[in-house]
């Protein structure tokens, strides 16, 4: 057997096509979905993933409001930058490229972004709906993945799916899709505490490796027939190459494509798929902002009134985040209630 391999470029291309035309169709209403990316640093491979992603918002005919920041930009700065675009009703999703200089606390800056506007899927609002099944910005690689299984006519309903990493951006968030009604896998997680891997990868019909290591899925831990996503992007010394280097994933890709049913190579699988679906959240926050804008003006008005979460308190900061989109009245409601202080 010879594994298909699953053109990740190709399907890419395909939903970035149909991002542009539902932008088109958004622009002739004079909505220009607008992004904006934040980068901090020079870290070149951060550097390239940020000159890939405006490529795609300039041909999918999206507004560019990247800020290029130098590194020793302050925690509080880009905080009041996040700030400044999360009140900037023009922009529709922030992005902050991770990693962050190490003087720069990624966990406050994530939940500086507004939920509204969080286009990785990275905030709390936007993973806790994600969990219980409710409509979210979901991250852009595990989206991606699934995105790859229905386009490819994978059969995804009772098969047995084995993720490898349990990261917060892959692992965690593709198995919680995968398990979903609509996917209907029985999903494993396995990660670095997991005795007897290879055993239990051999059971697997989807093999999803995201752990971040050369080889970490060989030959002999699939089965025949077994679909093998491959998330890992690693660099090791290639002489032959101009840049001393070339990329591998997690998996040893030559030997395990004769024993799969389908395969993702890399580098042109799941990358790609990543700044599409990117480009797909981008077009999503700004077709909800104008339903917003469509809303009677009292609720506009409750909406705003427990839009910041700078002025919650911990006392009821988790419930005005759980009900702020679907139940504003609600949560305004509890958050008087304790008297809060909201104005």
């Amino acid at each position: 057997m010879s594994a298909q391999i699953i053109d990740g470029k190709q399907i890419a291309l395909e939903v970035r096509a149909g991002v542009a035309e539902k932008v088109a169709a958004l622009k002739a209403k004079g909505i220009t979905p607008c992004l904006a990316v934040i980068l901090v640093g020079e870290n070149p491979a951060s550097v390239s993933y940020v000159t890939g992603k405006r490529k795609a918002l300039a041909e999918a005919g999206m507004t560019d409001r990247s800020e290029i920041l130098p590194e020793n930009t302050t925690e509080e700065e880009l905080l009041a930058l996040i700030d400044k675009l999360n009140k900037d009703s023009s922009v529709h999703g922030i992005l902050v490229q991770l990693p962050l200089p190490k003087h720069i606390d990624e966990d406050k800056v994530i939940m500086a972004i507004s939920p509204e506007k969080d286009v990785d899927g990275f905030h709390p609002v936007n993973v806790g709906k994600m969990v219980i099944g409710k409509k979210a910005f979901l991250p852009c690689t595990p989206h991606g993945i699934i995105v790859l299984l229905k386009r490819m006519g994978i059969e995804t309903s009772g098969k047995h799916a084995v993720v490898i990493g349990r990261s917060n951006i892959v692992g965690k968030p593709v198995a919680l899709l995968l398990a979903r009604r609509e996917t209907n896998c029985t999903v494993t997680m396995c990660h670095t505490g997991t005795k007897n891997m290879a055993e239990i990868v051999k059971q697997a019909d989807i093999i999803v490796a995201a752990s971040g290591h050369p080889h970490t899925v060989t030959a002999d831990m699939v089965k025949e027939g077994a679909v093998v996503i491959d998330v890992g992007v690693n660099r090791i010394p290639d002489a032959t190459k101009k840049s001393g280097f070339r990329l591998i994933g997690d998996t040893d890709f030559e030997a395990i494509k004769e024993k799969a049913s389908f395969i993702t190579p890399v580098p042109g699988g799941v990358g790609p798929m990543t700044i599409a679906m990117l480009m797909y959240n981008t077009l999503e926050a700004a077709e909800r902002s104008e339903q917003r804008s469509e809303n009677p003006p009292i609720l506009l008005k409750l909406r705003n009134e427990v839009s910041s979460f700078s002025k919650i308190n911990e006392n009821c900061g988790a419930i005005v985040g759980w009900f702020r989109f679907s139940e504003p009245a609600l949560a305004l409601a509890m958050c008087r209630a304790r008297s809060v202080g909201l104005p």
